[in-house]
């Protein structure tokens, strides 16, 4: 090849790159996933940014699921996934007048067991300018389903404290038997300390309100001015190494852990800074189920999913957790929402890049494994505001998974195209102990 020829065939690369660098940004989608990654059925939910967080019941003879709904839509609706390829909307719930009520969200809803009953509890997020603005969420009783007559509204969790309601929930078996909830404030009223709040959820079922609030979670004392925001995600585990119920919450400051074998004072042990302390926040945090490892995110675009080594500051060595021993991201441009640990595996709702599951058996070097893009949306076209839903940012997509213990089904919450379930090859279920991962053994609490 002679100069010239070389010189015009760098010139007509780098105008093509330019333009597929273009149309890589906006117009071309990514569909489909890896070959042992296979989607059995999709369910559209109503349109863009209608769709939150998403929870199936762990036994077979249930099989449920709940999503939030969104918006004029405020509410949530059950999933029949008896056939997983054939999914069947059974109940649906909406606030009354769900138009009239200001953001109407509240990302999350979870399901417990008390007493041989099975109830769904849906967090809620009402503005201040609208109606049920001290609302942070409601309880129903579903023992009856799949008969949809039978679900009953039990209780409203309210409190003068909670100026937009709580962004999300955790029902945690406690080692001490009993069914707490954990409740993260979204916004916290002015002259009050932000925090995440502690009910007793046998109480709260028999209409004791406020009274069956027993703890609260503070964000600590950090240097913070002017906080209002407290937590974002929450997630509670028993530690077997220390006989401890711990609490990991992803919020203002990074990611803070409490001991909270005693939930009516919880015990501040050490904070993880929010991206090594570059930006000073936490989204979502899972600890493994030894403990030892953290497996965080921001929620920031372009920020990885991170994992850090808890064992230094376990041991006493230590006060601080140092920096990230790993980290992973599906596209540099983009970020992921929420995710599920059934270590050594790792699923991550990732907005435009779908369901992806990930190997972090060795920390330091984690691995895709899978991936499902559920979005089929143009980059960067996702939520632009409360007053301009469709935007120009990344938010939009895979929002939450689940994974069901028993048989390894992934079902997907997707703001842009509603109720997906996966199946990926070789995962037929994980058999790790309840109350150290997300899901909860109701019947019997942490083995001791």
């Amino acid at each position: 090849m002679t100069a010239r020829h070389l010189i015009t065939g760098l010139c007509v690369t780098a105008a093509l790159g330019t333009s597929l660098s273009a149309q890589t940004a906006s117009a071309i989608l990514k569909k489909g996933g890896s070959p042992n990654v296979h989607a059995l059925s999709n369910l559209p939910l109503g349109g863009f940014f209608y769709v939150g967080g998403i929870e199936i019941e762990q036994e077979m003879s249930r099989p449920y699921v709940y999503v939030p709904l969104w918006r004029d839509k405020a509410g949530f609706v059950v999933i029949n996934v008896a056939d997983p390829a054939k999914p069947k909307i059974i109940y649906t719930w909406q606030i009354e007048n769900a138009a009239q009520h200001v953001m109407g969200r509240g990302e999350t809803g979870k399901y417990f067991k008390s007493h041989g009953r099975y109830y769904y509890i849906k967090s809620t997020v009402f503005g201040p300018a609208g109606p049920d603005s001290d609302l942070g969420a409601v309880i129903f009783d579903v023992t009856g389903l799949p008969d949809a007559s039978k679900v009953k509204e039990v209780a409203r969790v309210r409190s003068p404290e909670v100026p937009d309601g709580f962004i999300s929930v955790f029902p945690y078996k406690h080692s001490d038997g009993r069914a707490l909830l954990f409740g993260a404030v979204r916004t916290g009223k002015a002259g009050v300390a932000p925090h995440a709040r502690i009910y007793d959820l046998d109480k709260l079922v028999a209409g004791a309100g406020e009274a069956a609030l027993i703890g609260k979670v503070p964000v600590p004392d950090l240097n913070l001015k002017e906080v209002r925001s407290a937590y974002h995600d929450i997630y509670v585990a028993y530690d077997p190494a220390t006989k401890q119920d711990k609490l990991y919450g992803g919020g203002t400051g990074g990611f803070h852990v409490y001991d909270v074998t005693h939930p009516e004072t919880p015990a501040f042990l050490f904070t993880i800074p929010g991206l090594g302390g570059i930006v000073n926040r936490g989204h979502t945090i899972i600890a493994s189920p030894d403990a030892r490892y953290a497996v965080t995110q921001i929620e920031v675009q372009h920020s990885p999913l991170q994992l850090y080594d808890m064992k230094p500051v376990l041991d006493g060595n230590t006060k601080n957790v140092g920096r990230p021993v790993g980290a992973w991201t599906a596209d540099w441009r983009d970020l992921s929402h929420n995710h599920e640990v059934r270590w050594p595996l790792v699923f991550a709702a990732a907005y435009e890049d779908g369901m992806q599951a990930i190997d972090v058996s060795d920390p330091a070097n984690p691995k895709t494994i899978g991936w499902y893009y559920t979005c089929e949306c143009a980059h960067e076209t996702g939520w632009g505001g409360e007053t301009q839903l469709h935007g120009n940012s990344v938010f939009n997509g895979a929002m939450e998974l689940d994974v069901r213990n028993a048989d390894g089904l992934i079902v997907v919450s997707d703001i842009n195209t509603g109720f997906w379930a996966l199946r990926m090859d070789g995962f037929t279920g994980w058999k790790g102990t309840p109350n150290i991962s997300s899901v909860q053994d109701w019947d019997h609490g942490p083995v001791r």
